[in-house]
Order: structure tokens, then sequence, then C-alpha cells
């Protein structure tokens, strides 16, 4: 008896595609935001999963069965792993904003006398490391665009390569970092035969060759096609100077290596933050207040830490109201309906039939959320990983192809991406302009596209979870 009530289907009012009302309604939301209000915030997309699933439900033929099933996507495995990792990420972000780690390339440039292309160059490189440093390619954007985007226009930049040059430098963080929503969430999405979800070391190590090679590309783009006018008077530019803050670097670079090596990243974390708070109190770049203090006058704890916390609360609401939706289509059947049509497609028929499936599955789930790559990654990761599991696809391979496709061309395209919004909304440029400068988008979507073309870097499952060169027997 406990079997059968454990294997019923969650019915609706119809068919098992109206399980489908909740994405639907949710992506109304995310075009309104995006296209219409030309805004954008977690907590607006949180509320807007939320409100669908409130409204979902009524087309199921029992509203306490329906939010079972959205409880019970919430309470995986996949999305404990995500929401609990988030809030040691946002305490460290929150550090290396409060470093003022911008300053210190800002100092570094002015310093070597860069312009023009080379400069842009610089500040893809600068965005990179600050976006795998904090995790937030949001973040980056709202950090980088007031120092770095003034700067470039008095050196002769671009301003459009230079706006690219940025958002480029946050999405590759958003791909690569280690504490990044968007690595964290591919890779809890993608289990092993044992049942554990890749780990998030694993996955980092091994999509390096492909955010390098994109990156490598990009960066001789950005020289080469960047610089444009003449030179305007620089002195500003000393303001906004800070050379001390580069020294930050260094528990960066360490909590990276500590999370790639032990593939631990909450190990990784508390190395990080307790290098970065240490180093940020001996260099004066914050006083202790800034870390940890309390406000008689509010009742409340203030601090760099707090604010992390609360800086991911957003965050946390979409990814429990995301799994929630994902909830209710799996138990409805509608996730292995998808999955099963896509196997039995003739394109789906091989290991690199497969993998083309999924880019496209991963695009146009990418373009139906306007460009919110966790939102993509979390919807769409589910039904990539069987897909990619019943050809025994490697996890990280599953993982690293899922992360690099939604943060590449379909994340950037123009009136869909919120990526271009705020790129638009902090520079005065149009969405076309800022896309057609954000260089690293489109060639690391050829770089995945040319690996799964050729097999560069696809490794399958072992019995024990190894990464094999060669599909093994059944």
């Amino acid at each position: 008896m406990q079997e059968t009530v454990t294997n019923k289907r969650l019915e609706f009012r119809g068919s098992m595609f109206l399980s489908l009302v909740p994405v639907v309604i949710f992506f109304i939301f995310c075009a309104v935001m995006f296209i219409g209000l030309k805004a954008f915030n977690m907590e607006a997309l949180a509320m807007a999963g939320f409100v669908a699933l409130l409204i979902g439900g009524v087309f199921a033929k029992s509203y306490t069965e329906f939010w079972d099933a959205a409880i019970k996507g919430i309470s995986s495995i996949a999305s404990i792993s995500v929401i609990v990792i988030f809030f040691p990420i946002g305490m460290f972000s929150a550090l290396m904003k409060a470093s003022g780690l911008s300053g210190g390339f800002v100092w570094l440039a002015n310093s070597l006398g860069v312009q023009g292309g080379v400069f842009v160059g610089f500040v893809f490189l600068a965005t990179c490391i600050m976006s795998t440093a904090t995790g937030s390619s949001i973040g980056t954007m709202f950090s980088a665009f007031p120092i770095f985007y003034p700067a470039g226009v008095v050196l002769g930049c671009n301003p459009a390569f230079l706006a690219g040059a940025i958002v480029s430098g946050a999405i590759f963080g958003d791909n690569l970092a280690p504490i990044s929503d968007t690595t964290i969430a591919s890779a809890s999405t993608q289990i092993f035969k044992n049942g554990r979800p890749a780990d998030v070391g694993g996955c980092v190590r091994s999509r390096l060759r492909y955010s390098l090679a994109g990156s490598a590309i990009a960066l001789v783009l950005f020289v080469l096609f960047g610089g444009k006018g003449e030179v305007a008077e620089a002195a500003q530019i000393e303001q906004l100077s800070n050379p001390n803050s580069l020294f930050m670097l260094i528990p960066v670079i360490i909590m990276l290596v500590v999370a790639t090596k032990t593939r631990n990243i909450f190990l990784g974390l508390f190395v990080g933050l307790a290098l970065g708070i240490g180093t940020g109190l001996a260099l004066g770049l914050f006083p202790l207040s800034a870390v940890f203090a309390n406000d008689p006058s509010h009742n409340q704890i203030t601090g760099f830490l707090v604010s992390g916390v609360n800086s991911m609360l957003g965050t946390v609401g979409l990814v429990i109201a995301v799994f929630g939706i994902m909830g209710v289509i799996t138990e409805a059947g509608m996730l292995d309906y998808l999955v099963e049509k896509i196997l039995g497609s003739k394109l789906a028929q091989t290991p690199r039939g497969a993998e083309a499936a999924g880019i496209i599955g991963i695009s146009l789930t990418d373009l139906i959320f306007g460009g919110v790559s966790s939102v993509c990654i979390l919807t769409f990761g589910p039904v990539l990983n069987k897909i990619g599991g019943a050809h025994d696809i490697h996890p990280y391979r599953r993982a690293n192809l899922l992360d690099a496709v939604a943060n590449s061309l379909p994340a950037c395209i123009p009136f869909m991406s919120v990526f271009i919004f705020i790129g638009s909304a902090l520079t005065g440029l149009s969405p076309l302009e800022v896309a057609g400068g954000t260089m690293y988008a489109y060639t690391l979507f050829l770089v995945m596209v040319f690996a799964v073309a050729t097999g560069w870097g696809r490794r399958y499952e072992g019995p024990n979870g190894e990464e094999l060169k060669t599909k093994p027997a059944k």
C-alpha cells in the first residue's frame, strides 16, 4: 500500500501539461520585470516563483498534494546543498567588497600607463579575478562599472567593448568560481551513480580548460578592438586607487586552492574568510566594526558578515521557489516525459548527440528565464542529469556543459538578458551596444560547441565515479 502511494503521480484537472502553469507564470513575471519594467532583483524573482506556485496549485486535483510535491522538490539533496552553501558564500563576497579590491586594479592600470584596447583587456582580466573572488556576477558588475567604466572612457576605450569586458569578466567568475551560485547549482544537479551530487572542486578543476580557452580568445578580441578616441585627463582615477587592496588576492588564491584540492568548498571558505579578515584588518582596509559590531540605537548586529548573509536571502528564496516548481513538474511526470522525448529523438542516440540536445535545451531555458543562469541551471539541470546519465557522461562534464552554456551566448541576448540590462542601465549604452561588446559570451559558447562536436574534454563515469576517456562496457 505504501509503495502505491509513493509512486502515485500528481494529477491535474486536465493533462499533466498543466503542471507547466507555474513555469509559464514565472516566465511572464520575468518578461514583465526585465523587458517591461527593466528591473531586476532576486527578491522579486523569488516572489514570482511563489506566486506561480500558489496559482499553479489551483489546477491540481489536490491542492495539498500539489504542495507536498513542491516541498519534496525543495527538500531534495540538490536544493539543500545549494541553500546551505549560499550563506558562507555571501559572507566571503561581502568581505571582498569591503576590502575595496577593485581599487587595487585601478591603481595597477594607472601605474602601468595602460590605455585604450589594452586597458579594456586589463579590465576584463580584473573583473574575471573580482568575480572569481566574490562568486557574484551581479555584485561584480555593480562594483566594477562605477570604477572601471569612467576610468576607461577617459583612457580612450571603446565604450561598448569596455562595458562588454566588464559583463564578460562577471560572467567568467559566475561560470568558474567555486563559490558562485551557478557553479554550485550546476554541480548539485548532476548526480553520480551512487546518489551523491557532483563535488564543486572536481567540477571547477575539469572546467578550467573551457573557461581559459574562451577567455584567452576574448582577451585578444578586447585588446584588438577595445581602443577608440582620445585619452582625457585621468587625475580622478588616482582618487579611486588603493594598491594595498591587491594583497586581498592572497586569501582569494588560497581559498581557491583549498576548495579545489580538498573538494570541500566549506573548508575553502573558512580558510578564505579567516585569512581575508586577518589581512584586511592588518592592512587597515576596514576596521573591526566593519566585520562585526553592535548598533544599540537600532538594536541590531551590523558588519559585512551579517550583510553577507542578508545579501543571499533573495537568492535562497529564488532557489526554494525554483526547486518547488521542479518538484511539481517531477511528481506530475512532466520531467520524465521530456527526458523520454529527448532520449527518443534521433539526435540524442549518441553521447555527442545527447550533449548537442543539452546545448539546445539549456539555451532555450536560458532565453525563457531572461538570462538568469541560476534559474536555467536549476530548471534544466535535472533533465540534463538524466539525458547525460543515460549515456554514462561524467557528472563533471554534464555540470560544465550546463554552466558554460547557461553563462554564455543565451544569457546575453539583447532585450532578454539581465546581464545586458544592468550593463545598459549603468552606462547609458543601448542593450545592443553592450551585447555586441560581450565577447566572452560568444567565445565560451563556441568553445563548448567545439567541445561537443569534437569530444574535447568528454569523460565518462566509471564504476566508482572516476573519469574515463572511453565509455564503460555495460
